[in-house]
């Protein structure tokens, strides 16, 4: 299964995670109709059979495994995802409110684009935009966090433009795709 596939599937069982039991999940797909002329267990039955479901029902094994991916997917254990700025005091205020958001970003809730303007030690201008999830993924933000290293837009960022050369690239990341509007 692809990636782009398994995501879809991903965000279609959260649904499943309103419900507690798979007991849970069949009483969501009974009808008022089939409560009022079949008592007891029968109509879970009927909901378990798909004979009222409009799309594929669980089987009891199915609903397990997908509320486990999807809450694994949402909750990650703790130790995958160690943040870089754990026990670091940091006197910038961006890098402050970066260090804030990295958790978030690390696991998914959130996506952070961060634009950079800067001057080399030449004194050309450089600027980009940084997808900063994509970036916690591929670099280590200690030396960042420490101040010990200034944060750069990279040829590899979201988009980088050198404004001596009139040189510019725009990249697609994980989190977000670039679209190009071309007018004339």
């Amino acid at each position: 299964m692809s990636t782009i596939m398994r995501e879809w599937q991903l965000e279609q069982d959260r649904r499943l995670m309103k419900f507690n039991t798979y007991e849970d999940y069949l009483d969501s797909l009974v009808a008022d109709q089939d409560v009022f002329y079949l008592r007891g267990a029968e109509p879970r039955i009927l909901a378990e059979l798909g004979y009222r479901s409009t799309g594929d029902t669980l089987t009891r094994g199915q609903f397990h495994k997908r509320l486990r991916a999807v809450t694994t997917s949402l909750y990650p254990a703790r130790n995958q995802y160690l943040e870089d700025n754990t026990g670091i005091v940091i006197a910038d205020p961006v890098l402050r409110e970066l260090a804030r958001r990295e958790r978030a970003n690390r696991v998914g809730l959130l996506a952070t684009i961060i634009h950079l303007q800067m001057t080399t030690p030449q004194g050309y201008e450089v600027s980009g935009y940084v997808d900063f999830a994509d970036r916690l993924s591929r670099e280590d933000w200690v030396p960042y966090f420490q101040g010990r290293r200034v944060l750069e837009p990279n040829r590899s960022d979201l988009a980088f433009y050198h404004w001596r050369i009139d040189q510019g690239r725009c990249k697609s990341s994980p989190n977000f795709k670039v679209r190009r509007k071309i007018s004339v």
